[in-house]
Protein backbone atom coordinates (compact mmCIF):
# COMPACT_ATOMS: atom_id res chain seq x y z
CA UNK A 1 0.00 0.00 0.00
CA UNK A 2 1.22 3.35 -0.91
CA UNK A 3 2.11 5.59 1.95
CA UNK A 4 -0.29 9.24 1.47
CA UNK A 5 2.26 12.27 0.77
CA UNK A 6 2.76 14.40 3.99
CA UNK A 7 2.60 17.88 2.98
CA UNK A 8 2.76 20.63 5.60
CA UNK A 9 2.49 24.28 5.08
CA UNK A 10 3.78 26.60 7.50
CA UNK A 11 1.57 30.24 7.53
CA UNK A 12 -2.04 30.24 7.14
CA UNK A 13 -3.25 33.88 6.20
CA UNK A 14 -3.01 33.93 2.13
CA UNK A 15 -0.34 31.87 0.49
CA UNK A 16 -0.72 28.77 2.80
CA UNK A 17 -4.00 28.59 2.61
CA UNK A 18 -4.02 28.81 -1.25
CA UNK A 19 -0.91 25.71 -1.67
CA UNK A 20 -3.31 23.79 0.69
CA UNK A 21 -6.47 23.82 -1.26
CA UNK A 22 -4.63 22.98 -4.24
CA UNK A 23 -2.28 20.21 -2.67
CA UNK A 24 -6.04 18.83 -1.48
CA UNK A 25 -7.56 19.22 -5.24
CA UNK A 26 -4.58 17.45 -6.85
CA UNK A 27 -4.33 14.48 -4.10
CA UNK A 28 -7.12 13.30 -2.17
CA UNK A 29 -5.17 11.12 0.11
CA UNK A 30 -2.43 13.44 0.41
CA UNK A 31 -2.17 14.43 4.75
CA UNK A 32 -2.20 18.09 4.64
CA UNK A 33 -0.92 20.07 7.56
CA UNK A 34 -1.08 23.90 7.75
CA UNK A 35 0.58 25.48 11.11
CA UNK A 36 -0.25 29.00 11.97
CA UNK A 37 0.78 31.01 14.61
CA UNK A 38 -2.12 33.09 14.75
CA UNK A 39 -5.60 32.63 15.59
CA UNK A 40 -7.13 33.52 12.35
CA UNK A 41 -6.86 31.60 8.75
CA UNK A 42 -7.34 32.91 5.30
CA UNK A 43 -8.50 36.12 5.74
CA UNK A 44 -8.44 39.06 3.58
CA UNK A 45 -5.79 41.56 4.81
CA UNK A 46 -6.46 43.85 2.20
CA UNK A 47 -9.52 44.25 3.50
CA UNK A 48 -8.37 45.82 6.91
CA UNK A 49 -8.75 48.59 5.66
CA UNK A 50 -12.83 48.91 4.69
CA UNK A 51 -12.96 47.06 7.80
CA UNK A 52 -12.05 50.02 10.30
CA UNK A 53 -13.59 53.12 7.92
CA UNK A 54 -16.83 50.91 8.13
CA UNK A 55 -17.40 49.81 4.86
CA UNK A 56 -17.04 46.39 5.63
CA UNK A 57 -19.62 45.83 8.74
CA UNK A 58 -17.50 42.66 10.55
CA UNK A 59 -14.30 41.34 10.87
CA UNK A 60 -15.61 37.70 10.00
CA UNK A 61 -16.74 38.89 6.47
CA UNK A 62 -13.09 39.19 5.99
CA UNK A 63 -12.25 35.37 7.39
CA UNK A 64 -15.56 33.91 4.91
CA UNK A 65 -16.22 32.07 2.11
CA UNK A 66 -18.02 33.47 -0.48
CA UNK A 67 -20.59 30.99 1.29
CA UNK A 68 -20.53 32.62 4.62
CA UNK A 69 -18.33 29.82 5.96
CA UNK A 70 -15.70 31.04 8.34
CA UNK A 71 -12.62 29.52 7.08
CA UNK A 72 -11.63 28.43 10.81
CA UNK A 73 -10.02 25.31 11.73
CA UNK A 74 -13.56 23.76 11.29
CA UNK A 75 -13.92 24.42 7.91
CA UNK A 76 -10.62 23.00 6.61
CA UNK A 77 -10.96 19.49 8.51
CA UNK A 78 -14.51 19.28 7.10
CA UNK A 79 -14.61 20.85 3.79
CA UNK A 80 -11.16 20.74 2.43
CA UNK A 81 -9.95 17.44 4.46
CA UNK A 82 -6.63 19.73 5.42
CA UNK A 83 -5.71 19.60 9.46
CA UNK A 84 -5.24 23.47 10.31
CA UNK A 85 -3.27 23.99 13.39
CA UNK A 86 -3.64 28.09 14.50
CA UNK A 87 -2.08 29.12 17.64
CA UNK A 88 1.00 27.13 15.96
CA UNK A 89 4.76 28.42 15.87
CA UNK A 90 6.89 26.47 13.82
CA UNK A 91 9.77 26.66 15.24
CA UNK A 92 12.57 24.98 13.21
CA UNK A 93 13.40 22.70 10.29
CA UNK A 94 14.90 20.10 10.10
CA UNK A 95 16.10 19.33 6.73
CA UNK A 96 18.17 16.02 6.94
CA UNK A 97 15.39 14.39 8.76
CA UNK A 98 12.38 16.46 6.83
CA UNK A 99 10.58 17.39 9.99
CA UNK A 100 9.68 20.76 11.66
CA UNK A 101 9.58 21.46 15.25
CA UNK A 102 6.08 22.84 16.34
CA UNK A 103 4.88 24.41 19.80
CA UNK A 104 1.38 24.72 20.80
CA UNK A 105 1.33 28.66 22.11
CA UNK A 106 -1.70 27.64 24.08
CA UNK A 107 -0.25 24.42 25.93
CA UNK A 108 3.32 25.43 25.58
CA UNK A 109 3.52 22.12 24.57
CA UNK A 110 6.16 20.78 21.41
CA UNK A 111 6.27 17.96 19.09
CA UNK A 112 7.80 17.20 15.30
CA UNK A 113 5.76 16.95 11.96
CA UNK A 114 7.12 15.14 9.43
CA UNK A 115 6.96 16.32 5.85
CA UNK A 116 7.59 14.68 2.52
CA UNK A 117 7.16 18.38 1.03
CA UNK A 118 7.36 21.78 2.66
CA UNK A 119 5.85 25.14 1.46
CA UNK A 120 6.73 27.80 3.71
CA UNK A 121 3.89 30.85 3.43
CA UNK A 122 5.51 33.02 5.82
CA UNK A 123 4.37 36.19 5.22
CA UNK A 124 5.96 39.69 6.07
CA UNK A 125 5.89 41.29 8.90
CA UNK A 126 5.40 45.32 9.77
CA UNK A 127 8.98 47.31 8.91
CA UNK A 128 9.00 49.08 12.51
CA UNK A 129 11.32 52.01 12.29
CA UNK A 130 14.38 52.37 15.29
CA UNK A 131 12.36 55.59 15.95
CA UNK A 132 13.28 56.71 19.43
CA UNK A 133 10.13 56.47 21.83
CA UNK A 134 8.61 53.77 19.54
CA UNK A 135 7.54 51.56 22.56
CA UNK A 136 5.26 54.03 23.81
CA UNK A 137 1.40 53.26 23.90
CA UNK A 138 -1.39 53.30 20.83
CA UNK A 139 1.75 53.44 18.18
CA UNK A 140 0.41 50.66 15.96
CA UNK A 141 1.21 48.54 12.74
CA UNK A 142 -1.63 47.44 10.88
CA UNK A 143 -0.74 43.37 9.86
CA UNK A 144 -3.68 41.49 11.56
CA UNK A 145 -7.11 41.25 12.32
CA UNK A 146 -5.91 42.11 16.09
CA UNK A 147 -4.46 45.19 14.66
CA UNK A 148 -7.74 46.25 12.92
CA UNK A 149 -9.39 45.66 16.69
CA UNK A 150 -6.88 47.73 18.37
CA UNK A 151 -7.22 50.52 15.93
CA UNK A 152 -11.23 50.50 16.06
CA UNK A 153 -10.85 50.54 19.91
CA UNK A 154 -9.08 54.19 19.97
CA UNK A 155 -11.57 55.19 17.37
CA UNK A 156 -14.94 54.29 19.39
CA UNK A 157 -13.16 55.78 22.44
CA UNK A 158 -12.91 59.16 21.38
CA UNK A 159 -9.53 59.16 19.53
CA UNK A 160 -9.55 62.19 16.92
CA UNK A 161 -6.02 63.09 15.65
CA UNK A 162 -4.08 60.41 14.11
CA UNK A 163 -0.25 60.50 12.73
CA UNK A 164 0.48 58.36 9.65
CA UNK A 165 4.30 57.68 9.15
CA UNK A 166 5.13 56.21 5.60
CA UNK A 167 3.06 57.15 2.45
CA UNK A 168 2.78 53.97 0.76
CA UNK A 169 -0.52 51.77 0.06
CA UNK A 170 -1.19 50.35 3.36
CA UNK A 171 -0.71 54.19 4.42
CA UNK A 172 -2.67 55.80 2.00
CA UNK A 173 -5.56 53.71 2.22
CA UNK A 174 -6.00 54.05 6.26
CA UNK A 175 -5.45 57.53 5.81
CA UNK A 176 -9.45 57.42 3.87
CA UNK A 177 -10.48 54.65 6.61
CA UNK A 178 -9.98 57.17 9.29
CA UNK A 179 -10.98 60.98 6.99
CA UNK A 180 -14.71 58.37 7.16
CA UNK A 181 -14.73 58.03 10.83
CA UNK A 182 -14.40 61.79 11.46
CA UNK A 183 -10.46 61.86 12.20
CA UNK A 184 -7.62 64.38 11.51
CA UNK A 185 -5.17 62.75 9.74
CA UNK A 186 -1.46 63.78 9.28
CA UNK A 187 0.47 61.63 6.74
CA UNK A 188 4.01 61.64 7.01
CA UNK A 189 6.49 60.48 4.24
CA UNK A 190 10.61 61.30 4.47
CA UNK A 191 10.45 61.18 0.47
CA UNK A 192 9.43 63.84 -1.86
CA UNK A 193 5.84 62.77 -2.70
CA UNK A 194 3.23 59.74 -1.41
CA UNK A 195 3.51 56.46 -3.47
CA UNK A 196 6.67 56.59 -4.50
CA UNK A 197 5.99 53.96 -7.35
CA UNK A 198 3.86 56.79 -9.13
CA UNK A 199 6.09 59.73 -10.86
CA UNK A 200 6.37 63.02 -9.40
CA UNK A 201 3.51 65.00 -11.17
CA UNK A 202 1.12 62.10 -11.11
CA UNK A 203 1.51 61.71 -6.98
CA UNK A 204 1.39 65.49 -6.77
CA UNK A 205 -1.90 65.16 -8.44
CA UNK A 206 -3.16 62.41 -6.07
CA UNK A 207 -1.87 64.54 -2.99
CA UNK A 208 -3.95 67.77 -4.01
CA UNK A 209 -7.22 65.18 -3.76
CA UNK A 210 -6.26 63.64 -0.34
CA UNK A 211 -5.63 67.46 0.76
CA UNK A 212 -9.42 68.24 -0.80
CA UNK A 213 -10.68 65.68 1.49
CA UNK A 214 -8.83 66.85 4.76
CA UNK A 215 -5.44 64.98 4.54
CA UNK A 216 -2.40 67.05 5.61
CA UNK A 217 0.72 65.36 4.01
CA UNK A 218 4.02 66.42 4.83
CA UNK A 219 6.49 65.17 2.35
CA UNK A 220 10.72 65.53 2.82
CA UNK A 221 10.50 65.06 6.68
CA UNK A 222 11.55 62.41 8.79
CA UNK A 223 9.82 61.20 12.19
CA UNK A 224 12.81 61.81 14.53
CA UNK A 225 10.85 60.63 17.89
CA UNK A 226 7.84 60.18 19.44
CA UNK A 227 6.97 62.17 22.52
CA UNK A 228 4.67 61.52 25.84
CA UNK A 229 3.34 63.60 28.55
CA UNK A 230 5.56 63.13 31.70
CA UNK A 231 4.23 60.18 33.73
CA UNK A 232 2.16 58.83 30.91
CA UNK A 233 3.22 56.21 28.61
CA UNK A 234 0.86 56.92 25.67
CA UNK A 235 2.24 59.12 22.88
CA UNK A 236 0.94 62.25 22.46
CA UNK A 237 2.87 64.04 19.61
CA UNK A 238 5.34 63.20 16.57
CA UNK A 239 8.86 65.38 16.31
CA UNK A 240 10.10 66.13 12.99
CA UNK A 241 13.37 66.60 11.21
CA UNK A 242 12.35 70.64 10.60
CA UNK A 243 11.75 71.04 14.60
CA UNK A 244 8.10 70.99 14.43
CA UNK A 245 5.98 68.45 16.06
CA UNK A 246 2.01 67.32 15.61
CA UNK A 247 -0.24 66.54 18.16
CA UNK A 248 -1.23 62.80 18.38
CA UNK A 249 -4.13 60.89 20.07
CA UNK A 250 -2.46 57.39 18.09
CA UNK A 251 0.09 56.65 15.78
CA UNK A 252 0.24 54.20 12.68
CA UNK A 253 3.31 53.09 11.45
CA UNK A 254 2.88 52.16 7.91
CA UNK A 255 6.77 52.42 6.68
CA UNK A 256 6.47 48.92 4.43
CA UNK A 257 6.95 45.77 5.37
CA UNK A 258 10.01 42.96 5.47
CA UNK A 259 9.54 39.50 4.19
CA UNK A 260 9.36 37.12 7.50
CA UNK A 261 11.91 34.69 6.38
CA UNK A 262 13.76 34.06 9.60
CA UNK A 263 12.80 30.24 10.15
CA UNK A 264 14.25 29.92 6.30
CA UNK A 265 18.04 31.40 7.39
CA UNK A 266 17.91 29.27 10.25
CA UNK A 267 17.82 26.51 8.31
CA UNK A 268 19.77 27.56 5.94
CA UNK A 269 17.74 28.59 3.00
CA UNK A 270 19.21 30.88 0.44
CA UNK A 271 18.13 34.11 1.20
CA UNK A 272 18.00 36.92 -1.42
CA UNK A 273 19.44 40.75 -1.15
CA UNK A 274 16.16 42.02 -0.15
CA UNK A 275 15.59 39.43 2.73
CA UNK A 276 13.23 37.07 1.36
CA UNK A 277 13.40 33.32 0.71
CA UNK A 278 15.11 32.61 -3.16
CA UNK A 279 13.39 30.37 -5.36
CA UNK A 280 13.45 29.31 -8.77
CA UNK A 281 10.98 29.02 -11.55
CA UNK A 282 9.45 26.06 -9.72
CA UNK A 283 8.81 28.06 -6.47
CA UNK A 284 11.09 25.93 -4.92
CA UNK A 285 13.72 27.02 -2.50
CA UNK A 286 17.72 25.69 -2.63
CA UNK A 287 16.37 22.11 -0.60
CA UNK A 288 14.15 20.57 -3.51
CA UNK A 289 11.55 19.67 -1.08
CA UNK A 290 11.05 22.77 0.05
CA UNK A 291 9.05 25.03 -1.67
CA UNK A 292 7.80 29.11 -0.69
CA UNK A 293 5.58 31.64 -2.24
CA UNK A 294 3.85 34.68 -0.74
CA UNK A 295 5.45 37.63 1.00
CA UNK A 296 8.42 35.88 2.16
CA UNK A 297 9.39 35.45 -0.96
CA UNK A 298 11.79 37.13 -3.57
CA UNK A 299 10.41 37.37 -7.25
CA UNK A 300 11.70 37.76 -10.53
CA UNK A 301 10.92 40.48 -12.01
CA UNK A 302 10.28 40.16 -15.90
CA UNK A 303 11.75 43.80 -16.93
CA UNK A 304 14.42 44.25 -14.77
CA UNK A 305 15.58 40.34 -15.08
CA UNK A 306 16.23 40.92 -11.14
CA UNK A 307 14.88 39.91 -7.92
CA UNK A 308 12.43 41.95 -6.36
CA UNK A 309 10.59 41.88 -3.07
CA UNK A 310 6.63 42.64 -3.74
CA UNK A 311 4.25 41.78 -1.54
CA UNK A 312 1.15 41.81 -3.04
CA UNK A 313 -1.82 39.24 -2.37
CA UNK A 314 -2.47 38.69 -5.85
CA UNK A 315 1.48 37.78 -6.11
CA UNK A 316 1.02 35.31 -3.40
CA UNK A 317 -2.05 33.44 -4.53
CA UNK A 318 -0.93 32.62 -8.06
CA UNK A 319 2.91 32.08 -6.82
CA UNK A 320 0.86 29.41 -4.42
CA UNK A 321 -0.34 27.97 -6.71
CA UNK A 322 2.49 27.26 -8.78
CA UNK A 323 4.27 25.81 -5.61
CA UNK A 324 1.58 23.42 -4.74
CA UNK A 325 1.41 22.12 -8.27
CA UNK A 326 5.09 21.15 -7.83
CA UNK A 327 5.15 20.20 -4.51
CA UNK A 328 2.58 17.50 -5.63
CA UNK A 329 4.87 16.10 -8.39
CA UNK A 330 3.78 18.45 -11.16
CA UNK A 331 5.56 20.98 -13.64
CA UNK A 332 4.35 23.99 -13.59
CA UNK A 333 6.42 26.99 -14.11
CA UNK A 334 6.06 31.00 -12.62
CA UNK A 335 6.99 33.25 -15.25
CA UNK A 336 7.51 36.77 -12.34
CA UNK A 337 6.20 39.54 -11.82
CA UNK A 338 5.46 43.06 -13.51
CA UNK A 339 4.50 44.48 -10.30
CA UNK A 340 1.21 45.97 -11.19
CA UNK A 341 -1.13 47.39 -8.20
CA UNK A 342 -3.94 49.36 -7.62
CA UNK A 343 -6.29 51.21 -5.06
CA UNK A 344 -8.98 53.74 -4.06
CA UNK A 345 -8.50 56.58 -2.14
CA UNK A 346 -11.81 58.50 -1.66
CA UNK A 347 -12.91 59.48 -5.12
CA UNK A 348 -9.23 58.70 -7.09
CA UNK A 349 -8.60 55.68 -8.39
CA UNK A 350 -4.60 54.53 -8.77
CA UNK A 351 -2.89 52.06 -10.78
CA UNK A 352 0.51 51.30 -12.58
CA UNK A 353 2.09 48.13 -13.80
CA UNK A 354 5.73 48.16 -14.74
CA UNK A 355 8.64 50.63 -14.65
CA UNK A 356 7.31 53.88 -14.11
CA UNK A 357 9.95 56.75 -15.73
CA UNK A 358 11.99 57.17 -13.00
CA UNK A 359 12.78 53.94 -12.96
CA UNK A 360 13.24 53.63 -16.28
CA UNK A 361 15.89 56.32 -16.14
CA UNK A 362 18.12 54.59 -13.33
CA UNK A 363 18.07 51.72 -15.49
CA UNK A 364 19.21 53.45 -18.17
CA UNK A 365 16.92 53.65 -20.55
CA UNK A 366 16.18 56.45 -23.40
CA UNK A 367 12.67 57.04 -22.76
CA UNK A 368 9.77 58.80 -23.99
CA UNK A 369 6.49 59.16 -22.47
CA UNK A 370 2.93 60.50 -22.83
CA UNK A 371 0.45 61.97 -20.30
CA UNK A 372 -2.96 62.10 -22.03
CA UNK A 373 -6.16 63.40 -19.72
CA UNK A 374 -9.71 62.36 -21.37
CA UNK A 375 -13.27 61.15 -19.89
CA UNK A 376 -13.02 57.25 -19.13
CA UNK A 377 -16.15 57.47 -21.30
CA UNK A 378 -17.52 59.63 -24.16
CA UNK A 379 -18.37 63.01 -22.76
CA UNK A 380 -21.72 62.72 -23.66
CA UNK A 381 -22.42 59.60 -21.35
CA UNK A 382 -23.51 60.94 -17.97
CA UNK A 383 -21.27 58.29 -16.04
CA UNK A 384 -17.85 59.70 -17.77
CA UNK A 385 -15.61 60.73 -15.49
CA UNK A 386 -12.05 61.84 -16.37
CA UNK A 387 -8.80 59.56 -15.60
CA UNK A 388 -5.30 60.92 -16.98
CA UNK A 389 -2.96 58.06 -18.48
CA UNK A 390 0.81 58.24 -18.51
CA UNK A 391 2.34 55.46 -21.04
CA UNK A 392 6.20 54.93 -20.89
CA UNK A 393 8.07 53.39 -23.58
CA UNK A 394 11.77 52.74 -24.85
CA UNK A 395 12.78 56.13 -27.04
CA UNK A 396 14.36 54.16 -29.66
CA UNK A 397 12.29 50.76 -30.26
CA UNK A 398 8.85 52.01 -29.07
CA UNK A 399 8.65 49.02 -26.82
CA UNK A 400 6.09 49.55 -23.56
CA UNK A 401 7.52 50.26 -20.25
CA UNK A 402 5.28 51.26 -18.35
CA UNK A 403 1.67 52.84 -17.23
CA UNK A 404 0.24 55.10 -14.24
CA UNK A 405 -3.52 55.60 -14.66
CA UNK A 406 -5.44 58.51 -12.21
CA UNK A 407 -8.33 59.85 -11.76
CA UNK A 408 -12.21 59.38 -11.36
CA UNK A 409 -13.04 57.01 -13.82
CA UNK A 410 -11.60 53.89 -14.74
CA UNK A 411 -8.71 52.96 -13.88
CA UNK A 412 -8.46 49.34 -13.75
CA UNK A 413 -9.17 48.49 -17.63
CA UNK A 414 -6.19 50.37 -18.79
CA UNK A 415 -3.57 49.14 -16.37
CA UNK A 416 -4.85 45.72 -17.18
CA UNK A 417 -4.71 46.07 -20.58
CA UNK A 418 -1.07 47.13 -20.35
CA UNK A 419 0.03 44.28 -17.81
CA UNK A 420 -0.98 41.85 -20.44
CA UNK A 421 0.76 44.49 -22.93
CA UNK A 422 3.86 44.35 -21.18
CA UNK A 423 3.78 40.42 -21.10
CA UNK A 424 3.85 40.24 -24.68
CA UNK A 425 6.69 42.52 -24.59
CA UNK A 426 4.42 45.24 -27.47
CA UNK A 427 5.50 48.35 -28.76
CA UNK A 428 3.26 51.84 -28.82
CA UNK A 429 2.34 51.00 -32.08
CA UNK A 430 1.35 47.61 -31.44
CA UNK A 431 -0.89 48.62 -28.30
CA UNK A 432 -2.40 51.59 -30.57
CA UNK A 433 -3.76 49.30 -32.72
CA UNK A 434 -5.25 46.50 -30.44
CA UNK A 435 -8.96 45.37 -31.22
CA UNK A 436 -10.59 46.81 -27.99
CA UNK A 437 -13.97 46.18 -27.21
CA UNK A 438 -16.20 49.67 -27.66
CA UNK A 439 -19.50 51.07 -27.30
CA UNK A 440 -19.89 54.33 -25.19
CA UNK A 441 -21.29 52.80 -21.78
CA UNK A 442 -17.52 51.54 -21.71
CA UNK A 443 -14.99 53.75 -23.42
CA UNK A 444 -14.59 56.45 -25.89
CA UNK A 445 -14.13 55.05 -29.49
CA UNK A 446 -10.12 55.24 -28.84
CA UNK A 447 -10.15 54.69 -25.68
CA UNK A 448 -7.45 56.13 -23.46
CA UNK A 449 -4.42 54.05 -23.70
CA UNK A 450 -4.89 53.47 -27.43
CA UNK A 451 -4.80 57.60 -27.05
CA UNK A 452 -1.97 57.58 -25.18
CA UNK A 453 0.09 55.12 -27.42
CA UNK A 454 -0.99 57.19 -30.49
CA UNK A 455 0.46 60.06 -28.77
CA UNK A 456 3.73 58.73 -27.44
CA UNK A 457 3.98 57.32 -31.21
CA UNK A 458 3.66 60.99 -32.23
CA UNK A 459 6.68 62.24 -29.76
CA UNK A 460 8.60 59.27 -30.79
CA UNK A 461 8.68 59.73 -34.19
CA UNK A 462 9.27 63.65 -33.91
CA UNK A 463 5.54 64.96 -35.27
CA UNK A 464 5.06 66.04 -31.65
CA UNK A 465 7.58 67.57 -29.44
CA UNK A 466 6.21 67.48 -25.99
CA UNK A 467 7.25 69.17 -22.80
CA UNK A 468 6.96 67.72 -18.66
CA UNK A 469 4.39 69.70 -16.67
CA UNK A 470 7.93 69.37 -14.21
CA UNK A 471 9.93 70.47 -16.70
CA UNK A 472 7.64 73.66 -17.25
CA UNK A 473 7.32 74.24 -13.72
CA UNK A 474 11.02 74.22 -13.31
CA UNK A 475 11.71 76.46 -16.37
CA UNK A 476 9.05 79.04 -14.87
CA UNK A 477 10.95 78.79 -10.86
CA UNK A 478 14.48 79.42 -12.82
CA UNK A 479 13.29 82.60 -14.73
CA UNK A 480 13.75 81.57 -17.90
CA UNK A 481 12.57 83.32 -20.78
CA UNK A 482 9.87 81.26 -21.93
CA UNK A 483 6.34 82.19 -23.75
CA UNK A 484 3.41 80.27 -22.29
CA UNK A 485 0.57 80.34 -24.93
CA UNK A 486 -2.98 79.02 -23.55
CA UNK A 487 -5.17 78.51 -26.78
CA UNK A 488 -8.45 77.69 -24.32
CA UNK A 489 -11.46 80.21 -24.67
CA UNK A 490 -12.59 82.91 -22.23
CA UNK A 491 -14.65 81.16 -19.80
CA UNK A 492 -11.87 78.04 -19.50
CA UNK A 493 -8.77 81.30 -19.09
CA UNK A 494 -10.95 82.84 -16.23
CA UNK A 495 -11.48 78.96 -14.76
CA UNK A 496 -7.69 78.67 -14.14
CA UNK A 497 -4.53 79.71 -15.87
CA UNK A 498 -0.76 79.43 -15.50
CA UNK A 499 0.79 82.89 -14.41
CA UNK A 500 2.22 85.06 -16.73
CA UNK A 501 0.69 83.34 -19.59
CA UNK A 502 -0.93 84.71 -22.99
CA UNK A 503 -4.25 83.61 -23.66
CA UNK A 504 -5.26 83.45 -27.45
CA UNK A 505 -8.34 80.61 -28.41
CA UNK A 506 -7.44 78.42 -30.93
CA UNK A 507 -10.00 79.49 -33.12
CA UNK A 508 -7.97 83.18 -33.50
CA UNK A 509 -4.65 82.08 -33.81
CA UNK A 510 -4.60 82.12 -37.30
CA UNK A 511 -5.01 86.01 -37.16
CA UNK A 512 -2.87 86.77 -34.40
CA UNK A 513 0.30 85.26 -35.17
CA UNK A 514 2.45 88.28 -34.95
CA UNK A 515 1.63 88.40 -31.53
CA UNK A 516 3.72 85.48 -30.82
CA UNK A 517 7.48 86.00 -30.36
CA UNK A 518 10.21 83.91 -32.77
CA UNK A 519 12.45 84.21 -30.82
CA UNK A 520 11.54 82.16 -27.30
CA UNK A 521 10.75 78.72 -26.53
CA UNK A 522 7.01 78.81 -27.07
CA UNK A 523 4.79 76.05 -24.80
CA UNK A 524 1.14 75.64 -26.04
CA UNK A 525 -1.35 74.53 -23.30
CA UNK A 526 -4.97 73.63 -23.45
CA UNK A 527 -7.11 71.49 -20.77
CA UNK A 528 -5.58 68.26 -22.11
CA UNK A 529 -3.26 69.31 -25.17
CA UNK A 530 -5.34 68.13 -27.65
CA UNK A 531 -5.66 72.02 -28.72
CA UNK A 532 -1.90 72.88 -27.31
CA UNK A 533 -0.86 70.36 -30.14
CA UNK A 534 -3.18 71.61 -33.14
CA UNK A 535 -2.21 74.68 -31.54
CA UNK A 536 1.70 73.84 -32.36
CA UNK A 537 1.37 72.22 -35.69
CA UNK A 538 -0.37 75.78 -37.08
CA UNK A 539 2.73 77.65 -35.51
CA UNK A 540 5.77 75.59 -37.10
CA UNK A 541 3.53 75.25 -40.08
CA UNK A 542 4.16 79.12 -40.09
CA UNK A 543 7.69 79.55 -39.34
CA UNK A 544 7.73 78.96 -35.47
CA UNK A 545 10.78 77.01 -34.79
CA UNK A 546 11.02 76.43 -30.52
CA UNK A 547 7.41 75.13 -30.07
CA UNK A 548 6.47 72.46 -27.33
CA UNK A 549 3.17 71.20 -26.21
CA UNK A 550 2.75 70.69 -22.31
CA UNK A 551 1.69 67.15 -21.86
CA UNK A 552 -1.07 66.75 -20.20
CA UNK A 553 -2.33 70.21 -20.29
CA UNK A 554 -3.79 71.83 -17.37
CA UNK A 555 -5.50 68.98 -15.69
CA UNK A 556 -2.04 67.39 -15.27
CA UNK A 557 -0.26 70.32 -14.20
CA UNK A 558 0.27 69.72 -10.11
CA UNK A 559 1.02 72.98 -9.23
CA UNK A 560 -0.47 76.20 -8.48
CA UNK A 561 -2.87 78.25 -10.99
CA UNK A 562 -3.82 81.53 -11.47
CA UNK A 563 -7.71 82.46 -11.42
CA UNK A 564 -9.68 85.06 -12.99
CA UNK A 565 -8.83 87.95 -15.99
Amino acid sequence: MIEPKKIVIIGGVAAGPKAAAKCRRLDQTAEITIVEKGYNFSYAGCGMPYYISGQVSNAYELMETATGEIRGAEYFKNVKAITALNRTEALTIDRENKKIRIKNLETETECDLEYDKLILGTGANPAVPPIEGIKLLNIHTLHSIEDCEALKNLIDTGAKNVVIVGGGLIGMEMAEAFRIKGLNVTIVEMLPHILTYLDFSMAKLVENHLKEKGCKILTSLKVVSFGHEDGSIKVSRVNLSDGSSIQADFVLVASGVRPNSFLAKEAGLEIGSYGGITVNEYMQTSDPNIYAAGDCVEYYNRQTKKNVFAPFGSTANRSARIAAINAMGGEAKFPGILITSICKLFDYNIGMTGLSEREAKKMGYDIVSSVCPAPDKPHFMQNSKPIIVKVIAEKSTGKLIGIQVIGLGDVSKRVDIMAMALTNEMTAFELANVDLAYAPPFSPAMDNIITAANVLENKRQGIMDGISVEEVYEKIENGEDIFLLDIRGDEEWEWRHLANSTHIPIGELRNRLDEIPKDKEIIAYCKISLRGYEAALILEANGFENVKVMDGGLLAWPYKYETGK
